[in-house]
């Protein structure tokens, strides 16, 4: 079973890089974000008739998550739960970020988890050091405790399940060009870093270290001052694997190439493939 990651950065401009990476890589599920598309309004009759089942969930021009999937889905769930106060400024949290369901394998389910985890930027501080209160760096870090206990209640059931997508989160110095460029960055910051470890803590796999251990393997390089010539980029898109899916890990790479393509994302794919 081969699952794939993409940040498209929109729909509508990226529906052709989409089809044409989608037929050159075969994939049987990819989760995407950043869709930038309300429901309605995403193509999915086109990608239907390339074989995917599609499920959406979708917000007008920001955010949006989507599966694709050659085999079946069970089970679709919209939206990280627990987010009733969790907004910015103490709304409750609408914005479109998160998406599950079930895949059914030949011989196992697995449980696939799609998100685009907040940007967090700018960050706002307290003379304390703490994030100001409804700021997009305390809903960023609220929401990642808010993946961490939905990630506890996956692993207490003991079945296979993973976690990907647009993690905004650069794990370590290694997974940037010039890490000290991005020190006071949310993606980077030390809080950000701590809520990640945390995360991982509970028994994930960092799929794409398991299996590509090389230097300078990034997942995301800015459109500005020729960064993707220079290979100036960012590994922000992970795929976390518990252990019953650890457990059947074949492989797990990036596809580069896609970035050198006419209108590319400014994100790449990332895959993974389990024997299931």
């Amino acid at each position: 079973m081969k699952i794939a990651s993409f940040n498209i950065n929109g729909i509508k401009a990226r529906i052709d890089a989409l089809t044409d990476w989608l037929k050159e890589a075969d994939v049987d599920v990819v989760v995407l974000q950043e869709i930038k598309s309300v429901d309605e309004n995403f193509p999915r009759a086109h990608f239907e008739d390339m074989g995917y089942i599609v499920e959406t969930h979708g917000q007008k021009s920001f955010n949006g998550v989507a599966i694709l999937s050659k085999l079946p889905l069970e089970d679709v769930t919209r939206g990280l739960p627990n987010g009733a106060g969790m907004g910015r400024d103490g709304a409750d949290d609408i914005e479109a970020r998160y998406i599950e369901a079930t895949v059914m394998g030949k011989d196992k389910a697995l449980r696939i988890c799609g998100l685009y985890l907040p940007n967090g930027n700018p960050v706002d501080l307290n003379a304390d050091g703490t994030p100001v209160a409804g700021s997009k760096y305390d809903f960023k870090l609220k929401w990642m405790q808010r993946l961490h206990d939905r990630a506890a209640e996956l692993f207490a059931l003991e079945e296979p399940f993973l976690m990907a997508g647009d993690f905004n989160l650069i794990p370590q110095a290694e997974d940037a060009k010039r890490p000290d460029a991005w020190r006071k960055d949310a993606l980077f910051r030390p809080e950000s870093r701590e809520m990640f470890r945390k995360l991982m803590g509970q028994g994930f796999t960092d799929a794409l270290r398991v299996k590509n251990a090389a230097d300078e393997t990034y997942t995301f390089w800015d459109y500005q001052a020729g960064a993707f010539d220079r290979n100036d980029g960012i590994r922000i898109d992970h795929f976390l694997l518990c252990p019953q899916a650890a457990d059947h890990l074949q492989d797990c790479q990036i596809d580069a190439y896609a970035r050198a393509k006419a209108k590319p994302s400014d994100h790449v794919p990332i895959w993974v493939d389990l024997d299931l």
